[in-house]
């Protein structure tokens, strides 16, 4: 009798979340109804508008730089779980600031994909595994206004009220606001980013326009962490084409592709680690070392980290120069962090990375974030000298460059070697240097001169080591 009590009592009280999950559904397949999500398999958008880059600011916690989206199509296959997005991209601020590869040429082609699991970008007809966008691009697909639905009905979230949830643990979680229409008019969620952890992401959707008997919004507008990032005008839509996103062999067979380095002594006690499309040095010391540059995630950081222990296996890494804050440059600080190494960073970024390394981390918890560490971030304006007695280090400042207001360079007076981001990029051996040079590189060769270093080579944190000759030969002198 006892056994029969408590199976009623279970029954009894699971019999609210039993109706509630029903009507959950109920208010989820209406939703489906009204979009014609319950119709719709797939979805081509085209379009143009305004495209902002995330993470890549002129001037630390401010707006990301503006580019014009000339095309815009996204191909979405709900079933397969895959996104293309083709952008043809064009200058939009004159003079260009701040990071996204500026300046653009003419027009630039983009090409953005995601299959499940893997995300990979094409750069040409050469694919680009891109791990490091995947739940970013996830996030893109499933809340487009029937992607969000699709993935609620599948188990992945619930209706309550006019509030549709879903989560992808360790990927993101969104919120969902239904209008009176049985519309999606308003998505706010939250995707991990490396520098910042939880960054929140705001769309918002109107102007539902009939297509075959599917609706969808022609304006959609999104920001990330409370600047835009998207402004687009939805010219025409395609439901239910048929295509697919196959996955390219060399996406599959790439697992790690942060963690490989490769290090080449430049120096005595001096290593320029590579092995990727960003690079880090090393500079020992007396006593510890100096690491420049933590790049992109943690696991970049973490293999940084584990090669220069390996290369210098006594002594522990003190400091960890960040040339300047774009997301790219400064996504591995936060593992940096974690074991207990300092930041040197510019003084204008100084207070918006102490921010970002005491920020949670909760949708992906990081290496920091499991720590319970806080990061601390020295700052850095006009020259820092770090002399043990046995070598001497110059941090300077970069003036005048509007690619970052934060810009750090690294000089060894002895070696008469300067480490340097992004505004000058070797290019590749044989070709015809660009026609005008970059801005960028113009404004450093100028800031050179003023300073009167005597540069021998350049370890430059993208590409090769090259000569100062390589640098001049860029410019045209």
């Amino acid at each position: 009798m006892r056994t029969i009590f408590a199976v009623i009592a279970s029954l009894l009280l699971l019999q609210p979340f039993a109706a509630s999950a029903q009507d959950s559904k109920a208010a989820l397949q209406k939703v489906a109804g009204a979009l014609g999500a319950d119709i719709t398999s797939s979805v081509v958008i085209i379009g143009s508008g305004v495209q902002w880059q995330a993470g890549q600011a002129k001037t630390p916690g401010m707006a990301w730089p503006k580019f014009n989206a000339k095309s815009f199509t996204r191909s979405i296959n709900y079933d397969t779980a895959a996104m293309r997005d083709e952008i043809i991209r064009t200058q939009a601020e004159n003079p260009p600031q701040g990071g996204g590869v500026q300046p653009v040429r003419g027009e630039v082609r983009q090409i953005f994909l995601v299959a499940k699991d893997l995300a990979w970008n094409m750069v040409g007809d050469v694919p680009a595994p891109a791990p490091i966008a995947l739940a970013e691009r996830q996030f893109q697909l499933w809340t487009t206004p029937h992607g969000i639905v699709k993935a609620a009905l599948a188990g992945k979230g619930q209706m309550q009220g006019r509030t549709i949830s879903i989560a992808e643990p360790g990927k993101f979680k969104a919120d969902a606001s239904v209008n009176e229409q049985g519309l999606i008019d308003r998505v706010v969620g939250v995707i991990p980013s490396t520098v910042v952890g939880d960054m929140t992401v705001e769309i918002t959707y109107s102007d539902y326009k009939d297509f075959g008997g599917i609706k969808f919004p022609t304006k959609i507008k999104q920001s990330a962490g409370g600047y835009p990032t998207l402004d687009l005008t939805v010219d025409d839509m395609h439901p239910n084409m048929a295509f697919d996103v196959p996955v390219p062999a060399l996406v599959r067979a790439a697992t790690t592709p942060y963690s490989r380095v490769t290090s080449q002594m430049v120096a005595d006690g001096v290593w320029h680690i590579a092995g990727g499309s960003h690079n880090s040095v090393a500079i020992e010391m007396k006593d510890y070392v100096i690491v420049v540059e933590a790049p992109l995630n943690d696991e970049r950081a973490m293999a940084v980290i584990m090669e220069v222990r390996q290369l210098v296996p006594n002594k522990p890494i003190r400091y960890v120069v960040v040339s300047h804050h774009h997301f790219d440059h400064s996504g591995g600080l936060r593992a940096f962090a974690s074991v207990n190494v300092d930041v040197i960073s510019h003084e204008a970024s100084q207070a918006y990375l102490t921010k970002a390394l005491s920020s949670p981390a909760t949708i992906a918890p990081d290496r920091l974030a499991k720590s319970g560490r806080v990061g601390t971030v020295e700052g850095v304006r006009g020259r820092r000298v770090i002399n043990d007695g046995t070598r001497r280090v110059e941090i300077h400042s970069i003036e005048g460059v509007l690619h970052a207001d934060d810009l750090l360079m690294v000089y060894l007076p002895k070696e008469k070697m300067l480490i340097e981001a992004d505004v000058y990029t070797p290019i590749a051996i044989g070709a015809t240097p660009p026609t005008p040079p970059s801005p960028f590189t113009v404004a450093f060769a100028g800031h050179l001169d003023k300073l009167k270093l005597p540069v021998e080579q350049i370890l430059p944190l993208h590409g090769r080591v090259v000569t100062f000759g390589e640098l001049k030969r860029t410019l045209g002198r």
